[in-house]
């Protein structure tokens, strides 16, 4: 077993979770390995508007623990609207997002979902770490506090196991000697691994990476790559937006190609990417490889990461919000 994955598998007791006590002020991460194991992800009929544009039509899929699936598409095709559904930081407009069968963002009443509240719905997130494009760091903290500070808030860890947990995650990502440092003080690839290292701070059950390295200069592309090449071997299921085909053929255990909101074609990266069976997939693909597509997604801006700098007062959550069964079917 690798460090990373020994690491990974520590999983502490989630606040909120059935089982769990609540966090005290004195709680500490258990340090003992205790076998865990990725999150099921279940997305059934999922929709998603922004007033009149819709961005995603009627989305099924279906991820397996512990399994990597990179979501390929052309630039608004709804990949990041996507990635942002599975942990609600965008409410769908109907359907059902589910992790390990917990509905990710309702609560059921009989026959209706109402939408849950920000506490609820900050607790459903502590098993669904996200890395955003811009890094979302706090630039009033190290790379060392950045870590550290998720555990604190949402498991009421102690200060001191926070930090010697949060040295650990840095030094799995290269960054030991950076612990110290502003994200000013950091390269582009370096605070992507700092984020990285903050998304693993509360061992998630899923993690999504929506275009990692997208903001980044070329010649750093590849020590962020190396770190996701890792967590693929760890056991924590992984969602990955990107437009990096190789990478993609080489990480990937499913390929999803999405257009214009809708699932065009999934598969094994063999077949999908060496042997699409769509014309659409064929010719995007294409397109990427001679850098005719833009690697950035031109869909409505979201809400921020509630654990980034705009706080969770950013989250739509805070108006909750109940639908019928035939709305999210």
């Amino acid at each position: 077993m690798s460090p990373l994955t020994s690491l990974l598998r520590r999983t502490p007791a989630r606040a909120g979770a059935p089982g769990a006590a609540a966090p005290s002020a004195g709680a500490t991460l258990p340090s003992a390995d205790a076998p865990s194991r990725g999150g099921l992800v279940e997305i059934r009929g999922v929709h998603k508007a922004f007033g009149d544009l819709e961005v995603l039509r009627g989305i099924d899929l279906t991820i397996e623990p512990g399994e990597v699936t990179v979501i390929l598409g052309p630039s608004g095709s709804g990949k990041s609207t996507l990635l942002r559904a599975i942990n609600h930081l965008e409410p769908v407009t109907s359907g059902l997002i589910s992790v390990d069968g917990e509905v990710i963002g309702y609560r059921r009443d009989g026959d209706l979902l109402h939408e849950l509240r920000e506490p609820e719905v900050l607790r459903q997130r502590t098993a669904i770490g996200m890395v955003f494009q811009s890094f979302n760091l706090f630039a009033h903290m190290t790379a060392l506090a950045n870590v550290a500070e998720a555990p604190r808030r949402a498991l009421g860890v102690n200060r001191k196991e926070a930090e010697a947990q949060a040295r650990e995650l840095l030094a799995l990502v290269g960054l030991s000697e950076k612990e110290g440092a502003y994200p000013r003080q950091l390269s582009g690839g370096q605070q992507q691994r700092v984020a990285i290292a903050r998304a693993l701070a509360l061992r998630p059950k899923v993690l999504l990476f929506d275009e990692p390295t997208s903001a980044l200069d070329p010649e750093l592309v590849e020590e962020v790559l190396s770190v996701i090449r890792s967590l693929a071997s760890a056991g924590t299921t992984l969602v990955i937006v990107t437009h990096e085909i190789s990478f993609a053929r080489d990480v990937a255990d499913t390929v999803v190609f999405m257009d214009q909101g809708r699932i065009v074609e999934q598969g094994p990266p063999a077949q999908v990417i060496d042997h699409p069976a769509h014309e659409r997939t064929r010719t995007f693909l294409q397109r990427v490889r001679t850098g005719a597509d833009a690697p950035v997604d031109a869909e409505p801006a979201g809400p921020a990461d509630p654990s980034g700098p705009a706080g969770p007062d950013a989250s739509p959550a805070d108006h909750p919000r109940s639908h019928s069964p035939e709305d999210l079917r």
